[in-house]
């Protein structure tokens, strides 16, 4: 019945009108028999009845999964003991519940153990492509990406590492960095080479902006006709501003972005690229801020 109907209540001499009515379609269903409401009130809401003829309780037990009432007595003798005296079934029946439970906590244990003894600390360093030499003190930012999960996102210390522990055999990162091109790297870990050596690729266009703001260009027809041809024509170009703590952001295209660049002025001397994003070897995106505190 608790197949049938989730819902019901487990008490069966609590049973009456709805119940007993699902009851005896239940069980025309399942075993194609009928039982009478005065049949059910005197045999299961009766704490003195009689029991039931033999041809009923083969009944009720093929209902219940069994081939006949002696195959059930026999699968189950403590229960059946238990109903012809009044007292609870031995405690030996307790063992099957106990088992599944043991078993469940032995597996978590060794779960448990075999993660403790799996998880590693790992060291990443990172090491410029061109130059061959470690990336220290740069702003570059590790997005953790795991299956299923929000990434974890992590900063790189100012020796050009960062530590990961985890039991995991393979691990996949995004990294952005200021004048590095963004990158994806998929790592496959293994348990005795805890460091790994991670190499990024020179953004050359966000460093030659960079370049740009702070040099003193005699020439800005020059310095106009490079940026034409380094930044896409739908470009996306953002401004961080940061007064007195109240973030705010600029948005400029194209054209308004390489007139403020070829402006003589030192407005945009200390620019410092946050980030950016190339198509089809152009920029597409680029974050940038006046480092005031430099100015």
């Amino acid at each position: 019945m608790k197949e049938s109907y989730p819902g019901i209540n487990p008490s069966i001499g609590e049973w009456k009108g709805q119940e007993i009515t699902d009851f005896q379609e239940d069980l025309r269903i399942h075993v194609n028999a009928h039982i009478s409401e005065k049949w059910f009130y005197t045999h299961m809401k009766s704490s003195h009845s009689s029991i039931p003829r033999i041809d009923m309780l083969n009944l009720l037990s093929k209902y219940a999964g069994y081939l006949n009432w002696d195959d059930f007595v026999f699968k189950n003798t403590d229960v059946v003991s238990a109903m012809a005296t009044g007292r609870p079934p031995k405690n030996e029946n307790r063992f099957f519940y106990l088992v599944p439970v043991m078993a469940f906590l032995i597996v978590l244990i060794f779960y448990g153990l075999f993660k403790l003894f799996n998880t590693r600390e790992y060291r990443f360093c990172f090491y410029d492509a061109d130059t061959r030499e470690p990336i220290v003190n740069s702003k570059i930012e590790i997005r953790l990406v795991n299956e299923g999960e929000s990434a974890v996102v992590y900063n790189l210390g100012s020796d050009g590492c960062f530590k990961l522990k985890t039991d995991q055999g393979k691990i996949k990162m995004v990294i952005n960095a200021q004048y590095y091109q963004a990158d994806t790297i998929v790592r496959i870990l293994k348990k005795l080479d805890l460091e790994e050596m991670v190499c990024l690729h020179a953004n050359d266009y966000a460093l030659m902006i960079h370049y740009f703001s702070m040099m003193k260009v005699d020439d800005w027809e020059k310095r106009k006709n490079r940026l034409e041809a380094m930044i896409d024509d739908a470009a996306m170009i953002y401004q961080v501003v940061n007064e007195k703590e109240a973030t705010g952001m600029v948005l400029y295209n194209k054209q308004e972005f390489i007139d403020k660049m070829t402006m003589p002025t030192g407005s945009l001397k200390n620019m410092e690229i946050l980030g950016s994003r190339l198509r089809n070897e152009k920029i597409m995106v680029l974050r940038f801020r006046i480092n005031e505190k430099r100015r």
